[in-house]
């Protein structure tokens, strides 16, 4: 038994779902969560996520409160939303599991697209009729 821990992008939990209900995913939880990844340290990349962020913002916000709050997100000071996705498995579903979550949350922007930890479970145990082990799945 394991369990699939996926830390995905906001935009990517309705992929996300699919994703994991077409690889045959009986259940999972979901839980929006705050952190950040590891600094992107390319000054080129953060020119241009800059620039970009500061673009989407428009004209209806005060421009030195925006860079204010985009300098916090490129300079790891504040924390990005995100989603944690929680799957428990046989031991033999893991592979397509991690691969549908590959798929469903690979984007072209270089960073971001978040993690995946598979973790050793111990035991389950099903509430209602005290299974327990894989029969608990």
């Amino acid at each position: 038994m394991k369990e699939i821990i996926a830390v995905i992008r906001m935009n990517k939990t309705n992929a996300m779902k699919r994703a994991l209900v077409e690889a045959g995913v009986a259940g999972f939880t979901a839980a929006k969560v705050l952190g950040r990844g590891k600094l992107v340290e390319d000054p080129a990349v953060i020119a241009e996520r800059k620039e970009r962020l500061l673009a989407l913002a428009g004209d209806e916000v005060e421009p030195a409160e925006t860079e204010q709050l985009v300098d916090g997100f490129l300079d790891g000071s504040r924390l990005f939303p995100r989603r944690l996705f929680t799957i428990m498995a046989y031991d033999g579903d893991v592979p397509r599991i991690v691969d549908a979550i590959m798929q469903a949350n690979r984007t072209t922007n270089k960073v971001g697209d978040g993690k995946i930890f598979v973790l050793p479970v111990l035991d389950a145990v099903r509430v209602r009729t005290g299974e327990a082990g894989d029969a608990a799945l």
